[in-house]
């Protein structure tokens, strides 16, 4: 439960900032002219506060309402930059395009592949196989995790099974492209939950009320409606 005790705004203006904000290509200077036009005067500082605080959160509780995925993953990861620094976001999708899950790390090596890994798997259960380029990290993760197991996890190395996650990601970057740089490595990690919630709305991963005849803005009210000020 998020408190929203002690905030100047209505609750509505903070939620269609921030979801505009994880939607669309947009500064948060664009946000704040927008929000001039009709008629709220906020500060674009404040609205970036709202994002780093609030779309985490309601990540978090989305995640209750997502439907499982497939077995079948391809895993792939791409590049955000943070202060100036290429920072790595893992990503998962399975073979029908529907997002597995996500993690941004500091380093690419074989303990972020890991850490991506048992987050996964965790949220979503076990894969029976994950497709994934040449990464040699990527496959000394999975192999660490097999070692383990009484049933391994198949790994494929083939280029072709991963054209889905490496379009998958052009989503994302679509939205992260406008904001040019994240200041801190919290900040995009609190920022890319929220734009990764939007896109599996757009996919239909949700299990809610109605959610094939709600829009993806009204399924993301939906859960923040979840979220109650006490």
């Amino acid at each position: 439960m998020v408190n929203f005790k002690g905030m100047r705004f209505p609750i509505d203006v903070i939620l269609v900032c921030i979801r505009w904000y994880a939607a669309y290509p947009l500064s948060y200077r664009h946000l704040e002219e927008m929000m001039e036009k009709r008629g709220v005067s906020v500060d674009h500082s404040t609205i970036n506060r709202w994002a780093i605080r609030f779309l985490p959160l309601i990540e978090k509780m989305a995640r209750k309402y997502k439907r499982p995925v497939g077995g079948s993953w391809r895993m792939d990861e791409t590049y955000i930059k943070v202060k100036g620094v290429w920072k790595y976001l893992y990503r998962a999708v399975d073979k029908q395009g529907k997002t597995v899950d996500f993690l941004l790390t500091a380093k690419r090596d074989m303990a972020a592949a890991k850490r991506f890994f048992d987050k996964a798997m965790a949220e979503n259960g076990d894969p029976h196989k994950v497709g994934m380029d040449k990464s040699g990290a990527n496959k000394a993760a999975l192999d660490a995790i097999n070692a383990s197991r009484y049933l391994p996890i198949v790994v494929r190395q083939v280029k072709y099974l991963n054209n889905i996650v490496e379009q998958d990601h052009r989503a994302i970057k679509r939205v992260t492209r406008p904001m040019l740089n994240f200041k801190s490595f919290r900040a995009a990690g609190s920022v890319l939950a929220g734009i990764e919630l939007i896109h599996m709305i757009r996919k239909g991963q949700f299990a809610i009320d109605s959610a094939d005849e709600l829009s993806f803005a009204d399924q993301f009210s939906a859960f923040a409606g979840m979220v109650r000020p006490v």
